[in-house]
């Protein structure tokens, strides 16, 4: 599935995003998605396209590739609104960066989406 960068979002962005997971060229993203990439990618996307997806526990395990992500991802940003799910980006981001906060990436790859609860994961009340 091939789109226009500044209009959808296709296989092109999908892979462009993956790449920064790990620090990689788009040519290195393997076809299957772990896990972990998977919710990167769906953090990168909700940043850049400016939405919040929900995908439901049946349609996240059925993604298993990066042509399953575009089609449920491209789908739920295309149906969320915006100017045909057009991406927002940050002052002098490039399209599709991830915005991180501050102090959001501890632990996490630089360039880490920032997900909503993750700075609590793992913290215990004593």
């Amino acid at each position: 599935m091939s789109t226009d960068a500044g209009t959808r979002f296709g296989r092109a962005e999908a892979l462009a995003m993956l790449a920064r997971y790990g620090d990689r060229s788009p040519e290195q993203v393997d076809e299957h998605l772990g896990s972990l990439e998977l919710t990167w990618l769906i953090a990168a996307a909700e940043q850049a396209y400016g939405v919040q997806l929900d995908l439901d526990d049946e349609r996240l395990d059925a993604i298993r590739t990066v042509d399953d992500a575009v089609d449920a991802l491209g789908a739920q940003i295309a149906a969320a609104g915006g100017p045909a799910g057009a991406p927002v980006a940050a002052a002098g981001a490039p399209v599709g960066a991830p915005v991180v906060a501050a102090g959001a990436s501890v632990g996490a790859p630089a360039g880490a989406p920032v997900v909503a609860g993750a700075a609590d994961a793992g913290a215990a009340a004593p």
